[in-house]
């Protein structure tokens, strides 16, 4: 029925609103800006009508969140980083029944998710910044998915990617596409450095393992990657815990996907934290090796490295 039509990991970084703004850092994010707008246009050539954003900057503690209300706009300002996006205006529709469609294909495949069409909350920055420069005429819909999850198991998050799949292309009359919005390594520069690491990554161990990773994405070797997510998420300080790339790998297969990542915008750091945009080429699956539902079986015993 419908077409789940490209996959894409993306930066969020706050600095690419300031680069925005006169003052030194002005134009210092053109890069990451340019590769948004590249998958953006990616997206309108695919006939793509929703973005489903997995949005690191949602954080929840308890099932998987699904905002899907009829229509975004306000002024946004971070309280993490008020310095960096304040009164920052955002506009553009929602996709109600796309969210519902999602979120009971979700609870089918033993993953507890809700949708919420009818709230008063408002997309988060990780949903917010790529919009500016993805979306900025409106011209698609946009669902946010809960992806800072803070009690959950990353096999959970690879299978509500896997339902959000089922129901793209089993259930739903239209064209989506996926975005995973969170970092690689997510060490931020300690109190008191920022400036002197806002275009360095924290440390060399973290470099170095980012770099062997965007390695097995454009060589394919997504079992090796799936295998070391729940331990390059914790050692690598992965946004979110890396939930968002859970979702999107659980989307593409998860260690069966025969797909290799093409680098739109290259690595790059950002306040001590590793960032980058990537597509990643939708290939036929079957969900053979898509994990089971976990949570719903969960126990005292069940080994916190799955969970991490």
């Amino acid at each position: 029925m419908g077409k789940l039509a490209l996959a894409a990991k993306i930066t969020h970084v706050p600095s690419i609103y300031l680069s925005e703004m006169d003052g030194p850092r002005k134009g210092t994010r053109q890069d990451a800006i340019d590769g948004l707008k590249e998958i953006g246009q990616r997206c309108r050539d695919l006939g793509v009508d929703t973005l489903v954003v997995f949005d690191t900057h949602w954080l929840v503690n308890a099932n998987y969140h699904v905002l899907c209300g009829p229509h975004f706009k306000g002024l946004y300002t971070s309280n993490e980083l008020p310095h960096f996006i304040s009164h920052m205006p955002f506009e553009f529709p929602g996709n109600p029944a796309l969210g519902k469609l999602l979120a009971a294909q979700a609870n089918a495949l033993g993953v507890e998710t809700l949708a919420h069409d009818a709230t008063t909350l408002e997309p988060e920055y990780g949903t917010l910044v790529p919009m500016r420069y993805m979306n900025a005429d409106q011209h698609f819909k946009v669902v946010s998915i809960s992806a800072m999850c803070m009690a959950h198991y990353l096999n959970d998050s690879a299978r509500l990617g896997w339902a959000i799949r089922r129901a793209i292309e089993d259930e739903y009359e239209g064209t989506v596409a996926i975005l995973a919005s969170g970092s690689l390594s997510h060490r931020f520069a300690q109190n008191g450095l920022a400036p002197d690491y806002a275009f360095k990554i924290w440390s060399p161990f973290l470099e170095q393992l980012d770099q062997e990773v965007i390695r097995l994405w454009k060589a394919g070797e997504w079992q090796t990657f799936c295998g070391m997510l729940p331990e390059y998420a914790a050692k690598g300080h992965g946004e979110g815990f890396m939930h968002d790339t859970a979702m999107l790998m659980g989307a593409l297969g998860w260690s069966a996907y025969d797909g290799q990542a093409e680098v739109i915008t290259p690595y790059f750091g950002a306040s001590g934290t590793g960032q980058i945009n990537a597509v990643f080429p939708v290939t036929p699956q079957d969900g053979s090796a898509i994990p089971a539902a976990q949570a719903s079986q969960a126990n005292a015993a069940a080994a916190m490295a799955a969970r991490l």
